[in-house]
């Protein structure tokens, strides 16, 4: 069953379609991340799923009966902002109450959330003397503190360090287990690690999408790397010649390629080295992985 339904989606503002048409559902209990480079219109999107901005055509249909849309949504945006006066507690116990919690259920469920989020040692300081990982870790207990089926992140790491970003997935990780999350990223990495589904939009534009493996599924690509004690250009002729290998790349002392047969043209592979006495250093062998296939579909 789907959370929401997305259907011929679009919003104008003035002269500029910033999103054109674009239609998909998020599977309940799913991850899903919205992939697209600066200004492919993903804040846009996820403004009008949180029910920020109106679309200008289309609808974004809930599954479940409520009034209001935002009531099944928790929402973190790019930059979140904080009364840093108040301490992590105060906060979400103020959160819970303005979506419209008791004060008594607000505080029990902030103390779950902040164990959750680990945070529960650092409740009593405040907000201003979190580091950027804190703060993020405690903008989705906010977004969290009313149970929302869906939990929608923008960016959720782009403004955090190493140890911040995984701090963030780590948690999003242990997050798939309670509710369905749609997350907005420009970082292919970062979707393929904890991601079930993905969306890829470009200018607008949705060009690609679906389980992650069926998608990289429809873009397979078998591909190997060698790494030379010289200059992979002096190989680059002669293995050309070879109607097995394809879209042969040479960059300094390595030298990529594809093949349809992973197995049988390794072999071949090995042979030519063994055979030629070529001085190789490393190999690899791999399918694509999402950014290779987001380039790809990028290209087109």
């Amino acid at each position: 069953m789907n959370v929401l339904e997305v259907a011929n989606l679009e919003k104008r503002y003035r002269e500029k379609l910033a999103v054109k048409n674009i239609s998909f559902g998020l599977r309940e209990g799913a991850c899903t991340a919205l992939l697209g480079p600066n200004g492919a219109g993903k804040t846009t999107t996820l403004n009008m799923l949180a029910g920020l901005i109106r679309p200008t055509r289309g609808s974004i249909q809930k599954t479940v009966p409520t009034e209001d849309i935002r009531e099944i949504i928790g929402y973190l945006p790019q930059y979140p902002s904080f009364f840093e006066w108040m301490t992590g507690n105060e906060f979400l116990v103020f959160s819970g109450e303005i979506s419209g919690m008791t004060k008594g259920d607000a505080q029990e469920r902030a103390e779950k959330l902040l164990s959750m989020v680990g945070l529960l040692e650092g409740k009593g300081r405040k907000v201003g003397q979190y580091s950027g990982g804190m703060k993020q870790r405690l903008g989705i207990a906010q977004a969290l503190i009313h149970k929302p089926m869906l939990l929608i992140l923008d960016e959720p790491v782009s403004a955090l360090d190493p140890f911040g970003r995984r701090e963030v997935f780590e948690l999003l990780k242990g997050l798939k287990k309670e509710t369905t999350i749609l997350f907005s990223t420009h970082i292919l990495n970062d979707a393929e690690q904890i991601c079930d589904e993905v969306l890829f939009l470009h200018e607008g534009e949705l060009i690609e999408g679906g389980p992650i493996e069926e998608v990289k599924a429809r873009h397979h690509r078998l591909k190997m790397k060698l790494h030379f004690n010289e200059d992979s250009k002096k190989f680059f002729h002669f293995l050309k010649e070879k109607d097995w290998l394809h879209n042969i790349i040479s960059d300094g002392k390595q030298l990529s390629f594809e093949v349809s047969d992973l197995e049988r043209d390794r072999s071949r592979i090995f042979s030519l080295i063994s055979a030629h006495g070529w001085g190789v250093t490393k190999f690899e062998s791999n399918e694509q992985s999402l950014e290779e296939v987001f380039m790809e579909v990028m290209n087109r």
